[in-house]
């Protein structure tokens, strides 16, 4: 199936953005392009909440010019979407038949209900988090939705945004007037007391949208944060409000300068902070945590899912995430599986002897990295464990948090111990010695497999491992197959000496023919 490629144009309170998506045959997401112009619509609404004509003006401007694009792109669908300024406009219908008059472009109008829908089903369908609280506060409202075991339980959307904030308490008076701050977070505190299943909800608090994304990349800039990316990034509280105490404490000039604050969002990162501190405290959060997939994420998984037979699973993101990397990467599934077979098999083996022991979800993860093992091969092989260790430490893997990504690349990238310490000084303080010796151990054992089928055509039909008589550290490894297997002879006792490090012995390996 060829690529398609989809253009969104979202019409918010804040911002107009084009993006554009290519969708290829595994329904892989990718951004090809995304154009934004901060537009504020919100404050062209007069008293009687009527659109005036420079906004409608700015409006036309933006979709005539994104349009235009769009074309060049050769897009095969577009999806255009308004949310709270139109919404808000009494006279919305004529500036959705002059939208279609001048651009041709069917601009529908999201409700409250809606926004919050599509926000909170992209944080669904790209997170691990099974329970949490979505907020996607923009410039003239605020959605936020509760959902437990990925099922929306409650959600409202409050007529409050950055933009509206900004005009309600900071017109006329510095960005951060302490006066100011300490009367809009009050208002807000007020705001969220009405809804009275937000009280202690105590899950996670997860960020959608500029706002929330400029916050943590000023955290991370601040804290020299070792890898690239925020989704699935988590702050903790006093990290959320020094953060915001930072913001609040610099002057426009300072700001301006702020490593990993954009330009556009100097004069309303302020509100956005108040809001985001305040319904953490409310809510008596336990981490506040980022989705860069929002509203327009959203509609194009709704789109896909409903178009491509439900590609987007609920309860399989990491899988799916795993599955897609692999076919992007040419990683044969044939031997990919073969691997997870005999790392699980050495696995179960050395956990009934008592040598190791890991629970359930890390032997998941030993799983999702035997499939991505050395999967830098395909930029070069010569280095395929350090491309390896970056690639899947720097992408933004739907599902997994940071220090999952960080295990994943441990172990996937696993060639010797030197490298493995090396690449763990990136990330030092991360995990104990104990949990690092585990990875190192997990490691190993994926990189045995991968010699155990160093043809890649399945010949190894069963392990076993005993101990030698009279031995304490002496230990026996029969390796049944089926077929010709001198190159897994060879890389097996060439690279005994990982299993061995595990075993804390020697290693006597026994090939068995099943003819035997």
């Amino acid at each position: 199936m060829p690529n398609q490629r989809i253009g969104l144009i979202d019409v918010g309170s804040n911002t107009i953005r084009l993006v554009i998506f290519e969708i290829d045959a595994n329904q892989t997401i990718t951004e090809l392009q995304n154009i934004k112009t901060p537009a504020r619509l919100v404050q062209y609404l007069d008293e009687d909440q009527i659109m005036k004509k420079a906004g409608i003006e700015v409006l036309l401007e933006a979709l005539e010019s994104f349009t235009e694009i769009a074309h060049r792109y050769h897009i095969e669908t577009m999806i255009s979407v308004a949310t709270a300024a139109i919404r808000r406009s009494k006279n919305a219908q004529s500036i959705l038949k002059l939208v279609k008059d001048k651009t041709d472009l069917d601009l529908k109008i999201l409700n409250e209900e809606e926004e919050a829908f599509f926000g909170n089903y992209a944080v669904r369908h790209t997170m691990g988090l099974r329970d949490g609280v979505t907020i996607d506060i923009g410039g003239g409202s605020t959605e936020l939705t509760l959902f437990k075991d990925k099922q929306v339980v409650k959600s409202h959307s409050f007529p409050f945004g950055v933009v509206s904030l900004k005009t309600q308490f900071f017109d006329g008076k510095e960005h951060n007037d302490p006066k100011a701050i300490k009367k809009a977070e009050n208002w807000v505190r007020e705001q969220m007391a009405t809804l009275d299943w937000l009280s202690e909800v105590n899950v996670p608090l997860i960020g959608i949208g500029g706002s929330a994304r400029n916050i943590a990349d000023v955290f991370q800039r601040q804290s020299n944060y070792p890898i690239a990316g925020i989704h699935e990034y988590t702050m903790k509280e006093s990290e959320l409000v020094d953060t915001f105490q930072l913001l609040a404490d610099s002057s426009m000039k300072q700001l301006s300068k702020l490593d990993g604050l954009s330009e556009d969002r100097k004069d309303i990162i302020i509100p956005a902070g108040i809001v985001f501190v305040q319904l953490f405290h409310y809510m008596d959060s336990s981490e506040f945590a980022l989705s860069t997939r929002g509203l327009r994420e959203g509609l194009v998984i709704d789109y896909i899912n409903r178009t491509h037979n439900t590609p987007y699973d609920l309860y399989g993101v990491k899988r799916q995430t795993v599955e897609r990397m692999s076919k992007r990467y040419n990683i044969r599934a044939i031997g990919a599986h073969q691997r997870i077979l005999l790392a699980d098999r050495l696995i179960n083996l050395l956990q009934e002897k008592n040598i190791i022991s890991i629970n359930e979800d890390q032997l998941i993860l030993v799983h999702y990295a035997a499939s991505l093992y050395n999967l830098g091969s395909y930029v070069e092989d010569d280095s395929k464990s350090q491309h390896t260790f970056y690639i899947i430490s720097n992408s933004n893997l739907q599902g997994f948090n940071h220090k999952d990504r960080v295990r994943l690349a441990l172990m996937a990238s696993y060639k010797n111990r030197s490298l493995f310490n090396q690449y763990s000084q990136a990330v030092e303080g991360w995990f104990s010695e104990e949990e690092s010796e585990t990875l190192l151990y997990l490691g190993s054992i994926i990189k045995f497999a991968e010699a155990l089928n160093d043809s890649h055509v399945n010949m190894v039909t069963d392990i076993q491992l005993t101990k030698r008589k009279n031995s304490e550290d002496e230990f026996e490894l029969t390796v049944t197959y089926n077929g010709d297997v001198v190159s897994e002879k060879y890389r097996a006792n060439k690279h005994k000496n990982h299993l061995e490090r595990v075993l804390g012995g020697t290693v006597h390996i026994i090939f068995k023919s099943e003819s035997q």
